[in-house]
């Protein structure tokens, strides 16, 4: 049964939410902790999302442990280096277009400041996914049957008040991540969710490439 706290939520109209939910990283308050009753009612949300054949093969990591959350960060710091010094590091992306710029330089720039800071962040939630083997072909419908459970969760704590992260750059380093949370061999990470209260006002729609550059009608 569904058993969802009733806690006041944000008056966000449904457009609202899904056009605000935006990537928090300097943002977060690394101050403030953010209690398991709020942690456990998003995913009491993210839990009735669809996964396929519905096999509801998920599980979920919450992290609040400050050895554990600072294990993670030296790991964590460690991926985000190596991709700051590499070609596709969001920073480096459109270099050239005076527009677009500036906007990639902010984000490599707080992409820098989470990697330093991840192990501050009061909570960190992993969705994991159990995973027999992981052979060649479509991974679509593997990954899909945590991916929007992830996202609800993220709706769901943005509607509370709470800001995330969407962040996959641990899994360079997967088999430490694996040994800090002593997970079983056949259960596979799948996104890494730094949670906390977030600073200043709210957050707007993004900037996105007009829908007619990138829509397509019955054929390319």
């Amino acid at each position: 049964m569904l058993t969802i706290a009733r806690v006041t939520t944000l008056p966000l109209t449904p457009d609202e939410l899904l056009t605000t939910t935006r990537t928090v990283r300097r943002r977060l308050d690394l101050t403030r902790d953010v209690p398991m009753e709020l942690i456990r009612e998003c995913l009491e949300i993210a839990l009735q999302a669809p996964s396929g054949s519905n096999r509801q093969e998920w599980q979920w990591i919450v992290v609040r442990d400050a050895a554990q959350r600072a294990a993670l960060g030296d790991v964590y710091r460690r991926a985000v280096r190596s991709y700051l010094a590499s070609a596709g590091a969001a920073g480096r992306l459109y270099a050239d277009d005076p527009e677009r710029a500036p906007v990639q330089q902010r984000v490599g720039d707080s992409v820098a400041y989470l990697g330093e800071h991840l192990g501050e962040v009061p909570v960190l939630v992993i969705p994991c996914l159990r995973v027999r083997r992981l052979g060649a072909g479509n991974q679509a419908g593997l990954w899909g049957s945590i991916l929007p459970a992830a996202w609800s969760f993220m709706l769901a704590a943005r509607a509370r008040g709470l800001g995330t992260a969407w962040t996959t750059l641990h899994l360079a380093h997967e088999d430490e991540v694996a040994a800090i949370l002593q997970l079983p061999s056949d259960i596979r990470t799948a996104v890494l969710i730094p949670i906390a209260y977030f600073t200043g006002e709210t957050f707007r729609p993004a900037a996105r490439w007009p829908l007619d550059e990138v829509l397509h009608v019955d054929r390319w």
